[in-house]
C-alpha cells in the first residue's frame, strides 16, 4: 500500500487516513490503471473490497475484476525490502478466490528515492514475478498534454525532464483551471496538493495557485493538506 509505514499512515503521508485516504488511494489506482497501465477498464468492472487475513490483516490498495482478469494494484511510497514476498502472498490469496481468472499485479512506486525493490522470486521450484512501475521514469509531458484532468494531476508525480519545477506546476494548474469549473478545479487542486507533498512541491503549488489569482485562504483543505504533508 501507499506506505510511509505499514501502520496505515497512507495516502501521501496524510494523518486523516481513515477519513479520506482509502478513497484517495482507490482514485489514484484507478487513474494509474487508465493513464499509465492503459488497462481497458470495462463498464461492468467490479471493485473488489477484500481484506486478506492470515497472521496479520492486509487490505489491497485496489483489486478489481475486469472481464476475465483480476487486476491488483499496490501503491508504494518508500522502499520495502520484502515487497516481493508481500506481493506473492497477495497473489496466492487472490488465487484462492479467483483461481480460474488471469491475475495481473502492479506495484506503482511514487517515492522520491530510486526504487530497488525486487520484482520477482526465483528459488527452489518457484518462479514468481510482478510488475514494478516507477512514476519517476514516466515523462510528465505526455500526461500534461492530455485533456483528462486526472491524467494532468498525475503528471506532478512524473519526470519533469529537467524543466523548471515552477514552470511545470504552473502549466499543470493552468490546464486544470481551463478544463474545469470552480467545483471541479477545487477537487483536482486538492489532488495535486496531496501529490505535491510526496515530491516536496507544496510551496510551488501554492505559488502557482496564487498566480492563478485563486484566493488560497478560502480553500481550507489546501492549507490542511500542506500542514499534514509537512507533519
Amino acid at each position: 500500500m501507499l506506505k510511509y509505514q505499514k501502520s496505515k499512515t497512507k495516502a501521501l503521508s496524510m494523518g486523516k487516513k481513515d477519513v479520506i485516504s482509502k478513497e484517495i488511494l482507490k482514485n489514484i489506482a484507478r487513474d494509474i490503471s487508465k493513464h499509465i497501465l492503459h488497462i481497458d477498464i470495462k463498464e461492468d468492472m467490479e471493485i473488489i473490497n477484500q481484506e486478506f487475513t492470515r497472521v496479520e490483516s492486509r487490505e489491497s490498495d485496489l483489486l478489481f475484476q475486469n472481464g476475465d482478469e483480476i487486476v491488483h494494484i499496490e501503491i508504494q511510497n518508500n522502499h520495502h525490502s520484502q515487497m516481493h514476498l508481500r506481493m506473492c502472498r497477495y497473489y496466492t490469496d487472490i488465487l484462492f478466490l479467483y483461481e480460474d481468472y488471469k491475475v495481473s499485479q502492479y506495484m506503482i512506486y511514487i517515492g522520491k528515492e530510486k526504487c530497488y525493490m525486487k520484482p520477482q522470486i526465483i528459488r527452489d521450484k518457484m518462479n514468481y514475478s510482478y510488475d514494478i512501475i516507477d512514476m519517476r521514469d514516466i515523462a510528465c509531458e505526455e500526461l500534461i498534454q492530455s485533456n483528462d484532468p486526472s491524467a494532468i494531476a498525475l503528471s506532478i508525480l512524473c519526470d519533469f525532464k529537467g524543466e523548471d519545477k515552477q514552470t511545470v506546476i504552473n502549466t499543470i494548474l493552468r490546464k486544470l483551471r481551463e478544463l474545469n469549473d470552480d467545483n471541479a478545479f477545487e477537487k483536482y487542486l486538492e489532488i495535486v496538493t496531496l501529490y505535491s507533498t510526496n515530491r516536496g512541491l507544496e510551496q510551488n503549488v501554492k505559488k502557482g495557485v496564487e498566480m492563478l489569482t485563486v484566493d488560497i485562504e478560502k480553500i481550507p483543505f489546501f492549507q490542511d493538506g500542506v500542514k499534514i504533508g509537512v507533519e
